[in-house]
């Protein structure tokens, strides 16, 4: 099972979590999170990292040229959209594009069920803040295009493996406090989810 360790606001947390075996790392771009870092301190970190592990950055209600202009000078391969965006945005886009859905309901997480997409609970904010959602939901459907977040720890990891997601995606459920991961948590997490 992949997974990503988002809210990386260190080369020390992104090493450990590489070496831990995580797929991908996420950057949050959004000034309102506590793991807010500047593109300077992303590029520092990106550029130091080993090949083969997906930089996935993380932005709130910016324009697709705002949004090509960080990933350019950072170095993230992947641009995570956390904000509901009209489909201009992802035409403009020249960077590769992941959807979030920010799910309410049920009929939410069918949205773009033919493309990868990843869900997460709805809160005021954004970013799930630790919110799970309601796993019946995902009885008896087709999770492999799931990229599934909000509320994940080393310790539910494994009962929701069952449903087949594509990958899972962890901030909270594997920190110290807002910004520092936790590097037994980390590792726990990954090692349960495979």
């Amino acid at each position: 099972m992949r997974c990503k360790i988002c809210g990386i606001t260190s080369y020390q947390d992104a090493i450990m979590a590489i070496n831990a075996g995580a797929d991908a790392l996420g950057f949050v771009f959004y000034e309102k999170s506590p793991r807010y870092l500047t593109p300077k301190q992303a590029k520092e970190i990106i550029k130091q990292l080993p090949p083969f592990v997906e930089k996935v950055a993380l932005f709130v209600n910016v324009d697709a040229a705002f949004i090509d202009e960080i990933c350019d000078y950072t170095g993230a391969t992947l641009a995570q959209i956390h904000f509901d965006a009209d489909e201009s945005l992802y035409k403009a886009l020249k960077t590769p594009s992941l959807r979030v859905i920010r799910a309410q309901n049920p009929a939410d997480i069918h949205k773009y069920s033919d493309e990868y997409r990843l869900i997460d609970a709805y809160t005021q904010a954004y970013g799930g803040e630790g919110k799970r959602l309601n796993i019946e939901w995902f009885e008896n459907i087709d999770c492999s295009k799931i990229i599934l977040a909000g509320g994940l720890t080393p310790q539910n990891i494994k009962e929701l493996k069952k449903y087949g997601f594509y990958a899972f995606d962890v901030s909270s459920g594997v920190e110290e406090f807002h910004g520092k991961k936790d590097a037994n948590k980390v590792k726990e997490f990954i090692r349960n989810a495979h």
